[in-house]
C-alpha cells in the first residue's frame, strides 16, 4: 500500500512539474526537425509572446510530419508551421493523380479547412513563400553527365541516391517521383536531411532531395534538377492550428495575422543561411526578423549570434535541460525498480511465468526507440513527458528483471535449504535471506538500466520532452558538430556520474563480503 502511495505522489509531482503543458492559458507551438521549421516556430513564439496574452512555449524539433500532426490533433500543441503540399498529400490524403501521374493541385485554403474542420483544425496565414521539394546533385557532376532534369536521371542507373527518411516514404516524395518519371533506381540509401549536403560534397551520394529554400544549395554549388513533368505541387508555407485558437487567444491571433505574406523565399533562404552557415541561434534570427518587420525589440542577447563552444555547453538552457534529463531518467528508473524487481521475483517463484516474463521484457528492449515513441503518442493522446517516461520505463525493465531473476536463481542451494530448515515462511526467506544475497546482482541491473536510460532519454526530445536531446536534434538538423556535442557531452558525463553513484551506493548498502571484487 505504501509503495502505491509513493508512486501516486511521484506521478503527481511529474505532472505538476510541467504545469504549462496542461494549462488552458498556455499557447504551445510545435516545429519539425529541420532548420526552417525551427526558425518559423521561434518567430511565431516571439511574436505571440509580444502580446502578453498568456504564456508561450515552443516544443521544437518534434520529429517528422506524422508526429507533429498527431501532437496537434491530440491538443499537445496548438499551432505549427506547415506546407500546403504536405497538407494535401500527407495529412488529407488528397493524393489522386492525373493520367500522367501528376498530383492534383486544385486545393484552396477554404477547401482544406472544410476537410480539417471535423478534426478541430484549420489552416491559414500564408507566410509568403513556396518551399517545394526538389532533387539536386553536384553541378560539376551534372554538367559532365549532361543531366538537367529529373527525366535525365533515368539514363544513369549507376548514380547513388541518398534520400531523407520522410521523403522516401511520402506519396508526394520518392514514391510519386519514382512512378511519374519511371526511374530505374531500386537501391536507395537513407540519411538525415541535415547530413545530405556533406554526403553530396564528399561523393558518398550523387543525388538527394532538398528543399528549395535550403541555404546550402549555393554553398555546395548544386544543380537543382528541373521538374519537367511538374510532379511536385506547391508547398506554400502556412500555419496549421487548432480551430479554437482564435477564440482562446484573440489578441495573439490578431497579431499573428501580421505574418501574412511577410516572408518571401529570399528572406527565408537568408534566415536559413544565418542558422546553418553563420551559426546564429534560432532565437536571435527570429528576434532580428521581428525587429525589422514589426519593430519588436528582441528579448535575446546579441552575443548569442555566434556563441563559442563554452557558451553552447553551459548556455542559458543548460540547467533546464539537465533538470529535464535527470527527471526523465530518475522517474522512469524508479518505476522500473518498483515493477521490475517484483516481476523478477515472480519469474523465479512461479515456473509457468518465467518464460513469458523474460520473453516480454526482452522483446520490449528490441523495439526501436523512435518507433516506440511514435506508437505511444496516439495511444496516450499526447506528446512530451508522459510518452517519454513510459518508453524509458519499458526499456529499464529488461536489465532489472533479468538481474533480479539471475540473482535469486544463483543463490547457493545450501543456503536456501538452511532457511527452509529454520521454518521461515517464504516471505521471510525472501526478505531476510534471498534478496540481501541477490542485492549485488540486482543493483548491477539497476545501474545498467540507469546508464542505458541516460543515453536513451536523448530521444525524448523528438516528442517534446526536453533534455539534452534538444541540442543533439538541433545539431543534426544543422549538421553542426559543436551543437551536437554540447548535448552529447553532458549526457555522457551524466552517465558516468550515475555509474559512480551506483558504485558508491553498492559500497554502502551491500555487506563487504557480498560485494563483487
Amino acid at each position: 500500500m505504501s509503495s502505491c502511495k509513493t508512486l501516486l505522489i511521484v506521478l503527481i509531482g511529474v505532472l505538476s512539474y510541467f504545469p504549462t503543458a496542461w494549462s488552458a492559458e498556455t499557447l504551445t507551438i510545435g516545429s519539425k526537425r529541420f532548420t526552417e521549421s525551427y526558425i518559423l516556430g521561434e518567430i511565431i513564439k516571439q511574436l505571440a509572446a509580444s502580446t502578453a496574452e498568456g504564456s508561450v512555449i515552443h516544443k521544437q524539433g518534434l520529429g517528422n510530419t506524422g508526429i507533429v500532426f498527431a501532437a496537434l490533433k491530440n491538443k499537445s500543441i496548438d499551432i505549427y508551421p506547415e506546407y500546403t503540399g504536405t497538407i494535401d498529400h500527407e495529412l488529407l490524403n488528397n493524393s489522386e493523380t492525373t493520367a500522367d501521374l501528376q498530383p492534383q493541385k486544385i486545393q484552396t485554403l477554404d477547401d482544406r479547412n472544410l476537410q480539417l474542420a471535423p478534426m478541430g483544425l484549420a489552416v491559414g496565414i500564408p507566410l509568403g513563400f513556396n518551399d517545394t521539394y526538389a532533387l539536386a546533385m553536384r553541378e560539376e557532376q551534372a554538367q559532365a553527365l549532361g543531366i538537367r532534369s529529373i527525366d535525365d536521371l533515368a539514363e544513369h542507373p549507376e548514380l547513388k541516391i541518398g534520400l531523407s527518411q520522410e521523403f522516401l516514404k511520402r506519396a508526394d516524395g520518392w514514391i510519386g517521383v519514382y512512378r511519374a518519371y519511371d526511374l530505374p533506381f531500386l537501391r536507395i540509401q537513407t540519411l538525415d536531411h541535415g547530413l545530405a549536403y556533406e554526403a553530396l560534397a564528399n561523393g558518398q551520394i550523387d543525388v538527394t532531395d532538398i528543399y528549395s529554400t535550403d541555404a546550402k544549395i549555393a554553398k555546395y554549388q548544386l544543380r537543382v534538377l528541373e521538374d519537367n513533368r511538374h510532379f511536385f505541387p506547391e508547398y506554400q508555407a502556412v500555419l496549421l492550428y487548432r480551430s479554437d485558437l482564435p477564440q482562446r487567444f484573440p489578441k495573439t491571433w490578431l497579431t499573428l495575422q501580421q505574418l501574412t505574406h511577410k516572408i518571401d523565399a529570399q528572406q527565408m533562404i537568408m534566415m536559413n543561411a544565418q542558422a546553418e552557415l553563420d551559426k546564429q541561434s534560432f532565437a536571435v534570427i527570429a528576434a532580428t526578423f521581428l525587429s525589422k518587420q514589426f519593430k519588436i525589440l528582441p528579448k535575446v542577447s546579441a552575443n548569442q549570434a555566434t556563441p563559442n563552444f563554452g557558451d553552447l555547453l553551459l548556455g542559458q538552457d543548460f540547467l533546464r535541460l539537465t533538470r529535464e534529463h535527470v527527471l526523465l531518467v530518475s522517474v522512469s528508473l524508479l518505476f522500473g525498480i518498483v515493477i521490475g524487481v517484483p516481476l523478477g521475483i515472480l519469474a523465479v517463484k512461479i515456473t509457468g511465468l518465467t518464460q513469458p516474463i523474460l520473453t516480454t521484457v526482452g522483446v520490449l528492449q528490441t523495439i526501436p526507440s523512435l518507433a516506440l515513441l511514435a506508437f505511444l503518442i496516439p495511444l496516450l493522446q499526447q506528446i512530451g513527458t508522459l510518452p517519454a517516461l513510459v518508453a524509458l520505463f519499458l526499456y529499464a525493465l529488461l536489465p532489472i528483471v533479468r538481474n533480479t531473476y539471475t540473482g535469486l536463481r544463483t543463490i547457493t542451494p545450501a543456503l536456501q535449504e538452511s532457511a527452509l530448515a529454520l521454518g521461515l515462511p517464504w516471505t521471510a526467506r525472501l526478505r531476510l535471506i534471498e534478496l540481501p544475497l541477490a542485492l549485488p546482482t540486482i543493483l548491477a541491473g539497476v545501474k545498467t538500466a540507469a546508464v542505458i536510460n541516460v543515453g536513451t532519454a536523448t530521444i525524448a526530445a523528438f516528442v517534446g520532452a526536453g533534455g539534452y536531446g534538444e541540442r543533439i536534434a538541433t545539431g543534426l538538423a544543422l549538421n553542426d558538430n559543436a551543437t551536437l556535442l554540447s548535448g552529447a557531452i553532458p549526457a555522457a558525463v551524466l552517465a558516468l556520474i550515475v555509474q559512480w553513484s551506483f558504485d558508491l551506493l553498492e559500497s554502502w548498502t551491500v555487506p563487504q563480503g557480498l560485494q563483487k571484487k
